[in-house]
């Protein structure tokens, strides 16, 4: 085979907010209030679960694995893109970049996972009231958290693998704030159909298959929330799935619309305003929207005020 000459990439160029460099100001300040307030909420929620043993039940352990995924998640990209935006350094170099992709898979995919098994707990915890504490014991939720773990560390490395493989071209400019694997895949001159067939196939894996599996849960909540008779017990039950379905519809609507609907006019930088929505928002709205609709949760809240103020 005749050799091919490729320049050896060391390093690419995030051009996200280069064409609003008047908002800049602006956009740092709100930026760093999202990423700040989502340390903030994620890393209280984590201590609140921690330190109150009426919250040491499955739903909230599997919850308190979901902010420590939150936080490290917004913290793949987040902080690369305040410190461009800020300094006006758009590189990041070729290692680094791979390093963000694989991350940021790793826990997107993770978030996918945690979401689901919180899905099977509600589940169980309505439909099978009785049975709530043989089936949902420690080691139960331990193997469920260890397993989502496992898969997603195998897809995002996976995907990092099948990345590294490629051969780049003259053109370094990645128009995102992040290193977004798609982005990647267009500036490769190599063959990506393996990579694309990965894509669909973890796409299947990590968002459909998980997807499929919560409709299926709240498929069955619903039937028998129906079968309730007494208006009070209606509204217990939803009392204890409404949070989680609130968060289910955020993160999947989100996804659906980066990743999964037709392409139109404008589409970067409606990709962009998703993956803001994705990776700053949906991560800093989770805890507040358990800590709004839970009673638990405020109680704990509480009763932590009221230690600190005694």
């Amino acid at each position: 085979m005749a050799e091919r000459n490729y320049t050896v990439v060391t390093e690419f160029f995030l051009t996200a907010f280069t064409e609003h460099l008047q908002w800049r100001v602006p956009l740092f300040l709100i930026f760093l209030s999202f990423y700040l307030a989502t340390m903030l909420g994620n890393t209280g929620m984590i201590l609140l679960i921690r330190g109150d043993r009426r919250l040491h039940t499955p739903m909230y352990f599997f919850l308190s694995h979901l902010a420590l995924t939150d936080i490290s998640f917004s913290s793949v990209t987040v902080p690369k893109m305040l410190m461009n935006m800020q300094t006006q350094h758009l590189a990041v170099f070729y290692k680094g970049c791979i390093s963000q992709t694989y991350f940021f898979i790793f826990f997107a995919d993770l978030d996918s996972f945690l979401i689901t098994s919180m899905a099977y707990d509600r589940y169980v915890a309505i439909c099978h009231p009785l049975h709530y504490a043989t089936i949902m014991t420690q080691s139960q939720c331990v193997m469920l958290v260890a397993g989502s773990w496992v898969i997603a560390c195998a897809c995002a490395l996976l995907h990092t693998l099948l990345l590294a493989q490629l051969s780049f071209c003259a053109d370094h400019i990645i128009p995102h704030y992040f290193c977004d694997l798609g982005a990647l895949l267009k500036l490769s001159c190599s063959d990506t159909s393996l990579n694309q067939l990965a894509i669909f196939t973890a796409a299947l894996t990590a968002i459909m298959l998980p997807f499929l599996c919560i409709l299926v849960s709240y498929g069955h909540i619903g039937v028998t929330i129906l079968q309730i008779p007494s208006t009070k017990g209606i509204c217990k039950a939803l009392s204890t799935c409404g949070s989680h379905l609130s968060v289910v519809t955020i993160y999947y609507r989100t996804i659906i619309g980066l990743y999964f609907l037709p392409p139109s006019s404008n589409t970067n930088d409606k990709n962009i305003i998703a993956s803001v929505i994705y990776t700053a928002v949906t991560p800093m709205l989770n805890p507040f929207i358990y800590s709004l609709r839970n009673k638990d949760i405020k109680g704990a809240l509480r009763k932590l005020l009221s230690r600190s103020g005694a």
